[in-house]
């Protein structure tokens, strides 16, 4: 199975600029989370899945008290704190930044985490 949490808006401070270490930014975080649903589908019960609420507010917790100059470290920052529940096998985390560029609407980074067997 597969929880999307999609288009969690936050600000942090992200970029390399005087300016942009200064000045709180959007960001868009788009995170995709694959487990073994099959005991969670059959128990309906909480403790049988993936706690999104909880990796959610990890993620606002952290990207609010961080600063980073790259996009490519807060996906990684991301992608820990998605691995750390032990249920998650594997995970996408897709951030964009808008209006980083002039006639764009955002860009974005995205990477991928695979939990070893």
């Amino acid at each position: 199975m597969i929880i999307h949490i999609s288009d969690l808006r936050l600000r942090t401070y992200i970029g390399f600029q005087p300016w942009e270490k200064e000045k709180l930014q959007d960001v868009v975080i788009n995170v995709q989370i694959v487990f073994d649903g099959v005991m969670a589908a059959r128990s309906d019960s909480v403790q049988d899945t993936v706690d999104y609420k909880a990796i959610t507010k990890n993620i606002i917790a952290m990207a609010e008290a961080a600063s980073f100059n790259l996009l490519e470290a807060l996906v990684e920052r991301v992608l820990d704190i998605v691995m750390e529940d032990q249920k998650v096998q594997k995970a996408l985390v897709s951030i964009s930044k808008p209006h980083a560029l002039r006639f764009a609407d955002a860009v974005a980074v995205t990477s991928e985490r695979v939990r070893d067997a």
